[in-house]
């Protein structure tokens, strides 16, 4: 029996010790920078002892600066960012990123095969008020496990094989976690891809609500549940704010 975490407990584990009460301190918007830059605030992550790690490694890259790179195999782990103080009213998440191949039978549409070999997630606080009384008692149940209280919602953009751009993909195990196809297919392997996404309008259209404040980022390359091999790069992750 394979061993899975599902992406509601990735989304717990995401930012385990940073605030995410609803009243949790917000900034005026200011751009920020959230490059792999030595000392910028990010941290490897595992995901399961029972999961075998995706390896990151910090490299430069010519015409490019700092670069984090992504290597998987039959593995799954993130890179995080959690932001303490959260920019109120960021309106845009920009980031670049490339991958040589796409995942073999990856379809982040069935559970059994949600792979990617690109990912970048982005958390959120909210009103937990109003949940469902079942994601409510998902959370309970979740906080009790880890000690950690989940993200109120969770946004993650992928690219993905075969699912065409622009598609809302819900998840199978928490209505508070959305996937957006960014890119998708093999257009574009082996560049780099700038990607820029305006965070209100994806939360919105995904959860139906304007966003809470903005609690972290991570990224993602994973193939544990279709046993394969990814590698993927990524860069120049920045939050802008309207108008800026």
């Amino acid at each position: 029996m394979r061993h899975r975490l599902s992406r509601f407990a990735l989304g717990l584990l995401l930012f385990a010790g940073s605030s995410t009460a609803f009243a949790a301190d917000t900034a005026a918007c200011a751009p920020l920078d959230l490059g792999f830059g030595s000392g910028n605030g990010w941290s490897y992550r595992p995901l399961s002892k029972l999961k075998r790690d995706t390896a990151y490694s910090l490299l430069t890259e010519d015409k490019v600066g700092s670069v984090l790179q992504a290597v998987a195999d039959n593995s799954a782990s993130l890179y995080v960012r959690p932001i303490d103080k959260a920019p109120a009213t960021t309106a845009t998440l920009s980031w670049r990123w490339k991958t040589d191949a796409l995942v073999p039978g990856a379809d982040n549409r069935d559970r059994k095969r949600e792979d990617a070999p690109l990912r970048v997630i982005v958390a959120f606080d909210g009103d937990r008020s109003k949940l469902t009384e079942a994601e409510r008692e998902r959370f309970n149940r979740a906080k009790r496990l880890s000690g950690v209280e989940p993200p109120y919602a969770t946004l993650m953009y992928i690219w993905s094989d075969q699912v065409p751009v622009g598609t809302l993909i819900p998840s199978a195990h928490s209505s508070r976690l959305k996937m957006i196809v960014v890119a998708s297919g093999a257009a574009g392997l082996g560049q780099w891809q700038a990607v820029e996404r305006r965070l209100a309008e994806d939360f919105k259209r995904s959860f139906g609500e304007p966003p809470g404040p903005l609690v972290g980022v991570a990224v993602m390359t994973d193939t544990d549940n279709t046993g394969t091999k990814a590698s993927g790069s990524y860069a120049d992750i920045r939050l802008t704010c309207a108008g800026a």
